[in-house]
């Protein structure tokens, strides 16, 4: 064991300082003759070899470093005891018989103290960790003043020393144990015995040393810095230590405090805070005062370098909590203070981080941490971020913390409402209060909202909020607004959810009443709030009825352009709340639209609004637009109407009855208001012209009215007869899909293709009245428009219509089956020649035929009056003539073979003939061609049904006779001589 020893010294370079196995031995063997005189003293000379053997071959063993050394701190432990326990040196030389029993057992005694200290020195020698030995060594000699204390110190000052000395140069210093030594050394170096309190002075010199070296090497400071050293350039004290110790240290607390927090790094000056805080609360009232007087001291100019800060204000928290002391209440809070200056808002998050109502201890807290006027606006900057949150919600990054709330729900804003209450009167807030009122104001606003939400307003509970709310008002000097409110009583129905809107409109209209004099700071604030766009959507509500009420009373409508791009942008918010608000406030702005600067901006996004998902906001942005409409001037209206009438036609298929019916209702107004302008909207009428059909069948009144109302202004701008077939006591649905294919045939046969491809999208349709409609309408199209068709498209149609012969109502079938027919019939008449296609559209094009009742669909009972249900009667030289047709047909009674009739408008610049066998034929104006009867086609007339045929390739002309031929406004009139 001995041989051991001696090994593991040299290659620690201590070979000249360690006593070898010979000396050993030869020493037992002198000292052998004194052990009856001191048993003790023996023991613990021969424990102290045995447990430094046995840790001296742990430190040179392969064991686990954490297992390593707990097992050597017990053994040590063991050691700590044996060595120091044993009497003083003056009560060992009395154990003597004689002198030269002294001297043995003097030397006996010394050597046991040495073997001690050289077993330390080794530990650290190799591992400077191990100086975490000290600090348990000074932990076991407070728990029990029998041990010598002087002798203790004077160990742990000397490897400090040695430690100080090793690490100078080193790479690297892992020392984890110095904040608490520090500590526990600061505390010694005002114990009552003197030569206690200079060896302490001297171990935290040497210490210190330490931690420069540690703190150079943390800052990444150059490794070749010369080692600071003190005045007389001592390092190895002697046994007194005095003359080596810096005189900036000697006996000054505040020293001290400051060469500890300006030398420690912060994890250490954190462990050196937290070793001192823990002594406030110990039994002996003079370590406690001590302790809080260097923790102060301390504090006061390193505070910043604390971490941990939300750790400690909890843990002195529960001290307070379970201690009442006054020395202890006193130092505690002082220590929040102190905190408070440089960690605000870990401080405020901890305190706010309790359960609600706070209790007496919680409160002295929060005046302790916001009493100080330098902290006051970072204080309530911290409420401010807190009332950003909302009452049981967790929020995934609240701060820059990692934050952990004691309570399952996150209620810190309610907390937060209730330290406004507490903290706003007192002195110090005055100035930052009228600093932060619009922040203050606008976040209580939201907690009220919150708060009422979710019902926290209880008996028990007070309303934290809206007593938050009013101490801001009355502390801001707006006492008045606070009575005016409370004779309105609008603070007792805050807590009601559905009074909250209103409740913010009567603050902010009251505040506007009495001429608040923070107003142009709110509205900055509120208009960056607008534009940095809030957290939540119900946070948006709050800020337009806040923001609106406060421009209503300030201003007069338009809005000044920034506010109004606010508006404009709210229009399309994804909350449908914020969208109707604004919506509702530009409906107002009706009597001033033309006055506004943007206003094609500001009609664009309301348009866009029609894409909401939200029924509401669609309709809501229906009303608004057309009251401004109303107000606009044509020369923008006219600008803007197609793209208006184009967001018009996709509503008409809203899956909503009021939206489909609002929706087909303004597209007829805008067709009015822009009557002189229609040549414009002529292709968005036919774009729309299909679902204005449909739905005449819909199952809803609204729809079908607004269907008639609209068909009929259609059809008096396009000059079509479909107008009568739409009184509600002539209608029948397949009379008005007739009429009005007969009068597409005649005027606009572009649009058919075009008509019968947006139709087979209504076949898919889960409305049945919907499919019904589309299959009736496809067929007339079909029938009429045939000769327009290219193979590919018949197929298509085929195979649309061969899945509606499926359908499950039995009606659709039928009808399905006749348009499947219809379809047939005209893929039947298509040739695979390119040629004969094109001679068959040309001849197509010359020779229309009006078509009767395809389906009779819902046939009307009484047709009585009807011009439908009159039967025409024809002979060669007489035509009796539909005159429901505004497209121009009258009927000419007597007319001869070679005469040209009169015609009105037909639309299309055509003119019209009649043939010797009742035949009227078109002719578009541009191509006239003088031709004779006999050279056109002529269909006979029956008694039974009229076909008049027309024709739009040639005029009826004769030697006889001449035409005089004029075109106005598009249309062509033949006037007979």
């Amino acid at each position: 064991m001995s041989l051991r020893i001696i090994k593991a010294s040299k290659n620690l370079g201590y070979v000249e300082d360690k006593v070898s196995s010979l000396h050993i031995l030869q020493s037992s063997v002198k000292w052998h003759h004194v052990e009856q005189s001191a048993i003790s003293l023996w023991d613990a000379y021969a424990g102290l070899i045995s447990n430094q053997a046995m840790i001296l071959a742990l430190n040179s063993s392969f064991v686990d470093p954490a297992l390593q050394f707990e097992t050597q701190l017990k053994i040590i432990k063991s050691s700590f005891k044996m060595a120091f326990a044993v009497t003083n040196l003056d009560e060992v030389r009395e154990a003597g018989m004689n002198e030269d029993d002294e001297n043995d057992l003097e030397n006996l005694y010394r050597t046991t103290l040495n073997i001690f200290e050289d077993t330390l020195l080794i530990l650290v020698s190799k591992d400077v960790y191990k100086l975490q030995i000290l600090k348990e060594m000074v932990v076991w000699m407070n728990e029990d003043n029998s041990y010598m204390q002087e002798e203790a110190m004077v160990v742990i000052s000397r490897v400090l020393s040695f430690a100080a000395r090793k690490v100078k140069g080193s790479a690297s210093v892992n020392a984890p144990c110095l904040g608490v030594l520090a500590a526990e050394l600061s505390l010694l170096c005002s114990h009552s015995d003197p030569s206690i309190t200079q060896q302490a002075f001297v171990g935290m010199y040497h210490l210190l040393c330490i931690a420069k070296c540690q703190s150079d090497l943390g800052t990444a400071k150059s490794k070749n810095k010369k080692y600071y050293k003190p005045e007389n350039h001592g390092m190895w004290p002697s046994s007194s230590g005095t003359e080596f110790l810096p005189r900036n240290l000697q006996k000054d607390k505040s020293k001290i405090a400051q060469s500890v927090g300006k030398t420690l790094l912060p994890p250490l000056l954190t462990d050196f805070v937290w070793s001192l805080l823990m002594k406030l609360s110990v039994p002996d009232q003079s370590i406690a005062s001590e302790a809080a007087t260097i923790l102060k001291l301390t504090l006061e100019c390193n505070a910043h370098k604390v971490t941990m800060v939300s750790k400690i204000v909890d843990t002195i928290y529960k001290q307070l909590c379970g201690d009442d002391s006054p020395i202890l209440r006193e130092a505690m809070l002082r220590v929040i203070t102190l905190l408070t200056r440089t960690s605000p808002k870990k401080v405020i998050f901890q305190l706010m981080d309790y359960p609600v109502p706070a209790d007496d201890i919680l409160i002295l807290m929060w005046y302790a941490a916001g009493s100080e006027s330098s902290v006051v606006p970072h204080v309530l900057k911290t409420i401010l971020l807190i009332l950003k949150g909302k009452p049981r919600e967790m929020e995934k990054i609240i701060t820059e913390r990692k934050h952990f709330s004691l309570d399952t729900t996150n209620m810190m804003p309610v907390a937060a409402s209730q330290a406004l209450c507490t903290l706003l009167p007192l002195g110090p807030y005055k100035k930052a209060v009228a600093q932060f009122f619009p922040q203050l104001l606008m976040a209580l606003m939201l907690q009220l909202f919150y708060s009422s939400n979710l019902r926290l307003m209880t008996e028990e509970r007070p309303f934290y909020a809206r007593d938050a709310l009013r101490v801001l008002l009355n502390c801001s000097g707006l006492q008045e607004v606070d009575t005016a409110l409370k004779r309105k009583n609008c603070w007792n129905q805050f807590s009601q959810v559905l009074f909250h809107h209103h409740g913010v409109y009567l603050v902010a209209k009251t505040l506007s009443e009495y001429n608040f004099p923070q107003f142009p700071e709110t509205l900055h604030y509120l208009y960056k709030l607008a534009v940095e766009g809030p957290r939540r959507s119900e946070d948006s509500v709050i800020t337009i009825i806040f923001l609106t009420e406060l421009l209503n009373n300030f201003f007069k409508d338009p809005f000044p352009e920034k506010f109004l791009v606010l508006f404009r942008n709210w229009v399309n918010d994804p909350d449908p709340a914020v969208c109707k608000l604004s919506l509702q406030k530009i409906a107002s702005m009706a009597p001033v639209i033309n006055e506004i600067e943007n206003v094609c901006s500001l009609l664009i996004s309301i348009l866009d609004a029609f894409l909401s998902k939200d029924m509401t906001v669609v309709i809501r942005a229906l009303i608004t637009l057309r009251k401004l409409l109303d107000k606009l001037d044509k020369v923008t209206y006219s600008s803007l109407s197609t793209r208006i009438a184009s967001s018009y036609c996709p509503l008409m298929d809203h899956g909503n009855e009021g939206v489909r019916s609002m929706a087909i209702h303004h597209f007829g107004q805008l067709l009015m208001d822009m009557s002189q302008y229609t040549w414009m909207l002529n292709n968005v009428v036919y774009a729309g012209l299909v679902p204005l059909i449909l739905f005449l069948e819909d199952t809803e009144e609204r729809v079908v009215k607004a269907c008639k109302y609209t068909l009929k202004i259609c059809a008096s701008e396009l000059k079509w007869s479909t107008s009568y077939f739409l009184k509600d006591e002539y209608y029948n649905f397949e009379l008005v899909v007739l009429n009005i294919c007969n009068n597409l045939l005649i005027s606009h046969q572009k649009y058919i293709r075009d008509l019968i491809s947006e139709t087979l999208g209504f076949l898919e349709s889960s409305r049945t009245y919907l499919r019904r409609g589309s299959v009736i309408l496809l067929g007339y199209l079909a029938k009429l428009g045939g000769h327009l068709l290219l193979r590919d498209e018949i197929d298509v149609m085929l195979e649309a219509i061969d899945r509606v012969i499926r359908d499950e109502d039995p009606v659709i079938r039928e009808l399905a089956e006749k348009t499947n027919k219809i379809f047939m019939e005209v893929a039947y008449k298509l040739t695979t020649s390119n040629i004969k296609q094109s001679f068959q559209r040309l001849f197509n094009f010359i020779y229309l035929k009006k078509l009767k009742l395809l389906y009779n669909y819902n046939p009307t009972k009484d047709l009585t009056g009807s011009p439908m249900g009159i039967k025409e009667i024809r002979n060669d030289k007489e035509a009796v003539i539909n005159d429901n047709y505004e497209d121009g047909l009258v009927k000419n009674e007597g007319a001869s073979d070679n005469h040209i009739i009169n015609i009105l408008s037909v639309g299309g610049s055509k003119s019209l003939t009649q043939s010797p066998a009742c035949g009227f034929y078109l002719i578009p104006a541009p191509h006239f061609t003088p031709t004779f009867p006999s050279q056109l086609p002529v269909l006979q007339t029956s008694s039974s049904n009229i076909r008049c045929e027309e024709s739009n390739l040639a005029e009826i002309s004769s030697p006889a006779s001449t035409a005089a031929y004029s075109q106005t406004s598009g249309s062509a009139s033949l006037i007979e001589p």
